[in-house]
């Protein structure tokens, strides 16, 4: 074997690792960009159920409320806005934007809830309800879901931007234009905590 003959296999072997290097890299990073993907699609599924319990809850307490309308239409604008920003969200999850978007229209929406809710404590009928009594822990519920669902897409979009920002994937994420995630944060903190429905 001639001297440039090992030299042109050391070579290729070398290019060889580093395109299955660079491979790796971008696999990884393809894949916990899926996985905050699907983690999202989780939320989408509670926050789908939640849009359809809110117009039911609605409907049911329009009787007993009668004089409560700007709170009830309140809630069902807050309810539309946040199924919109929630739609542009499953469209591209982790885009800042529309992340940014839906935690504001979420936080919104809980507020008149939460509004709804505290208004409902002066109905002693509205609180014997049984529909209303259902309603509310299946809204509990998937509030729960909701919040767990949550937890487990930050969780997946902190590791995706962790790798894409750490050495060498950085150049490779900066390369194949892996941008990075918005975590779905509510930003007041009064609002943090799941709305509270109790009828006790």
């Amino acid at each position: 074997m001639t001297t440039s003959l090992i030299i042109l296999i050391v070579l290729a072997a070398l290019a060889l690792f580093a395109a299955m290097f660079v491979v790796g890299i971008f696999n990884k990073l393809v894949s916990l960009r899926n996985r905050f993907k699907n983690a999202y699609a989780q939320i989408d599924v509670q926050l789908k159920r939640r849009y359809d319990l809110i117009p039911n809850l609605v409907e049911t307490t329009k009787g007993y409320l009668k004089h409560e309308r700007d709170t009830l239409e309140a809630v069902i604008a807050a309810r539309n806005a946040a199924a919109s920003a929630n739609t542009d969200a499953a469209a591209n999850p982790g885009d800042p934007a529309a992340m940014k978007k839906l935690a504001g229209a979420e936080s919104t929406l809980s507020g008149t809830l939460g509004r709804l809710f505290a208004l409902s404590e002066a109905y002693p009928d509205l609180k014997a309800n049984t529909t209303i009594l259902s309603l509310m822990e299946e809204l509990t519920s998937t509030e729960n879901k909701v919040s767990f669902s949550r937890q487990a897409y930050n969780d997946s979009v902190m590791a995706y931007n962790t790798q894409r920002e750490v050495f060498p994937s950085s150049v490779i994420a900066g390369t194949f234009h892996f941008t990075a995630a918005e975590l779905f944060a509510i930003e007041e903190p009064a609002q943090r905590e799941p709305t509270k429905v109790s009828f006790a």
